[in-house]
């Protein structure tokens, strides 16, 4: 079943290389995943672009573990030098956009979904679901699911890791932050400028430190990212405003930052965006981690974020592919990493169902 399932799955990414999915204009996937699910006789659900199924003999009693992935893709840059859109095998390398990020993984998902739908008394219930809005952190992304889904127990996302086990991985806070002066002509005496001001709080930011250092994921890294100040040379703004993009460690939630930031920081005002992408991890001794351990896989803390910042369950973020890849010029996968990462997700499964 698995060399039928493989072939297929790689045909399915072309597929979505082939066809244009930027965050929330994903419809025209879906419906690739649509007819994918259904060529394989699999029931399907769709809410928005997101497109959902469950194993055949769900049973409420059960566990349930969610396998996730998304289908949508970041603009490309610049830097391209192929067809980001067109699919093609260079060398063993399958290129294009969204390969990598998060393609391969999805279409292992789904093959690995697909081996199980029909196998009767798994010790767990399996719900796949393709998601949209990833990139974007969006509002029709995973986090509008969960209301809709059942309980979940646990969680596997495919990200590309090399198919290693990231038990951990760090939430983001952005924050909008303001300091303030006195407006003036450039012309004029002024010990009260704005952007002067901004110097010892840029210092601040540089040098601050979070107390509490996980064991996984490390320190939370601070690190201020735009600044924005004034519109004409000869007038001394009032206010110079600046970004701060912080990745929380598993030692704090978003709130606990935003209150030290807020409590601590130099500046005038400085308020979250957002709060509900947190930090998200699996304890090793779970049986996901301890079967992956035992198929040779390492352990380690991730920090990018994913879809598994909307959820509260447990979750392990594992997938075929190289993270450096990922919003990279001239994406690519190799198909033998799709072929082994179907194989291993596999594997890993068959230990815990």
């Amino acid at each position: 079943m698995i060399d039928q399932l493989t072939p297929s799955a790689i045909a399915l990414l072309k597929q979505l290389i082939n066809t244009p999915s930027f965050s929330s204009e994903e419809d025209k996937t879906a419906a690739h995943i649509e007819n994918w699910l259904q060529s394989h006789n699999i029931p399907f659900r769709r809410r928005d672009n997101n497109v959902y199924a469950f194993n055949k003999y769900f049973e409420e009693s059960k566990p349930t573990l969610l396998l996730n992935s998304h289908h949508d893709t970041v603009r490309p840059n610049t830097a391209y030098t192929k067809d980001p859109f067109d699919a093609h095998i260079e060398d063993g390398k399958l290129y294009g956009l969204g390969s990598n990020d998060a393609g391969g993984c999805l279409v292992s998902l789904l093959a690995t979904f697909a081996y199980f739908y029909d196998k009767p008394d798994l010790n767990y219930n399996l719900i796949i679901v393709a998601s949209a809005e990833e990139e974007s952190s969006g509002d029709k992304g995973l986090n509008s699911m969960l209301p809709v889904l059942p309980h979940i127990d646990v969680a596997i996302v495919g990200e590309p890791t090399l198919m290693q086990l990231a038990i951990a991985e760090k939430g983001l806070v952005v924050f909008d932050a303001t300091v303030k002066g006195t407006p003036s002509h450039a012309a004029h005496p002024n010990d009260n400028n704005s952007i002067y001001n901004t110097i010892k709080v840029l210092e601040w930011f540089r040098d601050y430190r979070f107390e509490k250092v996980s064991e996984v994921l490390g320190e939370v890294k601070m690190t201020v990212t735009q600044i924005n100040a004034g519109k004409q040379h000869n007038v001394v703004p009032a206010e110079t405003n600046l970004v701060i993009d912080v990745r929380v460690n598993d030692k704090y939630t978003n709130r606990e930052i935003a209150d030290l930031l807020q409590a601590q920081s130099p500046c005038d005002v400085i308020t979250p965006r957002s709060l509900r992408l947190n930090s998200s991890s699996i304890p090793k001794e779970h049986p996901l981690v301890q079967a992956g351990i035992a198929l040779g896989r390492e352990t380690y803390g991730s920090p990018t974020l994913s879809d598994q910042a909307v959820l509260t369950c447990p979750s392990l973020k594992l997938g075929p592919g190289d993270s450096t890849r990922s919003h990279s010029a001239d994406e690519f996968i190799y198909v033998k990493e799709i072929e082994e990462g179907i194989k291993l997700y596999i594997k890993l499964l068959e230990k815990v169902l």
